[in-house]
């Protein structure tokens, strides 16, 4: 993620997720690059169907030691109030999106909001390494 002072810049592959929370809204503004997510656009599979499917963690693009990967690429437009959040698949992969909104929502530092969300994920059993990093816009280029 590069901030440009208006815009985010996101580079993204892999099944790690970037959030924004918008006037209380939260929206995943990455795709995961896993087989799973593949056949769910494809309407092979329900949501439901996914989070149990044996090869959910199966990355059809990834970074490797092999040919080099084409990540995606996306720039958001950022305003006064937006909080972002980027994680790692150990935290959305057992903490439901309604969980993490309520924390970025109601848990207002920063760094709390991290400590809040690593603490959802091990309490949920934390299969896997939690990582995250919660970002807040306070102002924009262009803003008095």
């Amino acid at each position: 993620m590069l901030w440009t002072g208006s815009q985010l810049a996101l580079v993204h592959i892999g099944d790690s997720r970037a959030y924004l929370l918008r006037d209380g809204a939260l929206s995943r503004i990455t795709h995961d690059h896993t087989l799973v997510q593949s056949m769910l656009d494809e309407g092979r599979l329900t949501p439901e169907e996914a989070d149990a499917h044996p090869q959910r963690m199966l990355l059809l693009k990834g970074l490797h030691g092999g040919s080099a990967p084409s990540p995606d690429l996306r720039l958001q437009d950022v305003r006064p109030g937006d909080r972002f959040l980027l994680c790692s698949d150990g935290l959305s992969r057992v903490v439901a999106d309604g969980v993490v909104r309520r924390v970025l929502v109601t848990v207002p530092d920063p760094e709390d909001a991290v400590r809040a969300l690593v603490a959802e994920a091990n309490g949920a059993g934390g299969p896997d390494n939690v990582s995250c990093v919660v970002a807040d816009v306070r102002s924009v280029l262009g803003d008095a």
